[in-house]
């Protein structure tokens, strides 16, 4: 027998993250509620789906986030273990809390994990960062972002055109609320912290004062597994940045994963290059003023390809496809595929003449976890003092 649901109560509203991404899109979301009409009560959810202690205390720090209330510690897994994982954990968190609303961000298992429980139990869900689609069925993060999208209550977006692809999917414009990019905000609200990349690049072994003045140098980031977890994909790109790296010095700040693929697949001697230094995954600070400073960024990161924009940095998106156009045909980013010819082809094109600069989209101007908050508050805080009384 199925137990029976638990209906939206009084109870805080239930902030999600899961995973470093998430960090930075709710740091500015739990800054606003804190702020909004003298605090609403919420509760901060980490499900531990990225559970390295280093990096999360630094981010939690660097982002000064608060932290989690709740950590639900759930790790890793196959991407069905993982989410069944976080919803077994988190529904007893929804039947103690009973919460005016849960706030899940961005794509990762954990978004979907706790929106399908919340929805199940009649809680209202709101989901920011939504209508983003690449139209690639093969991501897991695409599936993620198609089914909480058809399951959430309100869709904050950070472009126009995500409300076209949430209608082709049959979802009401009035569920549907334009806000801007929750992770403009964080950008704009840390730039001035961030650490000067020549302290980075020293950190590197790079010599700063033998790069110009400024600095030029290409920051590499490479993580997804269509890249990294396949020889015949990654060796490739490896030579493309060991050539690169003679006409611009690299600092590639590598993930786990690519840094066992790199040791799995004996590529090792690729990346052993005089331009290229290599640095674990970095700080959120570091890793801006990384890019604040940077001559060109190239990455396949969806996050990265947004603060290169903010920033009127140029970047090259190493994937077939993307899930942030505006991107494209508004910001910084260029996207080139895995063909190496054609990424060498743009590394000159920029290092000719400056690359892409484009212009910052509408809305991503550091205020839009404040409208999230303030339509939050509209739609759920009334039903919260109704049920109070």
């Amino acid at each position: 027998m199925i137990a029976a649901d638990t209906r939206a109560g009084s109870g805080p509203v239930i902030c999600i993250v899961g995973a470093r991404p998430n960090f930075m899109k709710m740091a500015p979301i739990l800054r606003a509620l804190k702020a909004q009409g003298g605090g609403l009560p919420h509760v901060l959810v980490h499900t531990g789906q990225h559970y390295d202690a280093d990096m999360s205390d630094k981010l939690f720090t660097d982002l000064r986030l608060p932290k989690p209330d709740i950590n639900l510690e759930v790790g890793s897994g196959t991407h069905a273990v993982q989410t069944a994982e976080v919803m077994r954990r988190f529904e007893p968190i929804v039947d103690d809390l009973a919460p005016s609303c849960v706030v899940v961000v961005g794509d990762v298992n954990s978004t979907l994990a706790c929106t399908l429980v919340a929805v199940k139990k009649g809680v209202p869900v709101a989901h920011v960062e939504a209508g983003l689609r690449s139209f690639d069925r093969a991501m897991p993060e695409e599936v993620n972002r198609v089914l909480t999208d058809q399951i959430a209550d309100v869709l904050y977006t950070t472009e126009r055109t995500a409300l076209d692809n949430l209608k082709r999917e049959g979802i009401a414009a009035e569920r549907v609320v334009f806000v801007g990019n929750v992770m403009i905000d964080s950008l704009l609200a840390n730039r001035a912290l961030a650490v000067d990349p020549r302290e980075t690049l020293r950190r590197a072994g790079l010599d700063p004062a033998r790069l110009g003045e400024p600095p030029r140098y290409g920051v590499v980031t490479l993580h997804r597994p269509s890249n990294v977890d396949h020889r015949e994909v990654l060796e490739p790109l490896l030579a493309l940045l060991r050539d690169v790296s003679a006409r611009l010095p690299l600092v590639i700040a590598l993930h786990p994963r690519t840094r066992a693929n790199i040791e799995r697949f004996g590529l090792g001697p690729l990346v052993a290059q005089p331009g290229i230094a290599l640095l674990p995954p970095q700080g959120y600070l570091e890793m801006l003023g990384l890019m604040s400073g940077a001559t060109l960024v190239l990455t396949d990161s969806g996050g990265i390809q947004e603060e290169t924009t903010a920033l009127g940095v140029p970047c090259l998106t190493a994937r077939e496809n993307t899930e942030r156009p505006i991107t494209i045909a508004q910001g910084t980013n260029t996207l080139v595929g895995r063909d190496p010819a054609a990424i060498l082809r743009a590394v000159d094109e920029i290092l000719a003449g400056g690359g892409k600069r484009g212009r910052v989209p509408e809305f991503w101007d550091g205020h839009a976890a404040e409208r999230i908050v303030a339509d939050l508050a509209r739609r759920f805080i009334g039903r919260r003092e109704a049920v109070e009384a």
